[in-house]
């Protein structure tokens, strides 16, 4: 089955920067978009990046221009490098398996065990 397991979060000062990865397995990486949601303590799924087969990438206004998102297909791995972090940043961050290889935002409007890992928590605090 797919799994997918996210590491690198942690506390950091607002300003600061963080590598989050994602480890894949179960299904073939290449072959599919893949996503960055997070969701804080209350609050709703937000999508936050994605990027297709083709290493096209997609960000939400929010994180546009200090997220870069990324991807090792040797390494079945995902990325995302944080940067200029606020604390409004602060969540858990999963990654999630596309449908297909075409990026759909759509796809990530709820949670799915299914395709999606447990996560890894980002706390931005001063």
């Amino acid at each position: 089955e797919v799994q997918l397991v996210e590491s690198g979060g942690g506390l950091v000062q607002p300003g600061g920067s963080l590598r989050l990865s994602c480890a894949a397995s179960g299904f073939t990486f290449s072959n599919y978009a893949m996503s960055w949601v997070r969701q804080a303590p209350g609050k709703g799924l937000e999508w936050v990046s994605a990027i297709s087969p083709g290493r096209s990438t997609y960000y939400a206004d929010s994180v546009k221009g200090r997220f870069t998102v990324s991807k090792d297909n040797a390494k079945n791995t995902l990325y995302l490098q944080l940067s200029g972090l606020k604390t409004e940043d602060t969540a858990m961050y999963s990654c999630a398996k596309g449908k297909a290889a075409s990026f759909d935002r759509s796809q990530y409007q709820k949670r799915d065990d299914n395709y999606w890992g447990q996560g890894t928590q980002v706390t931005v605090s001063s």
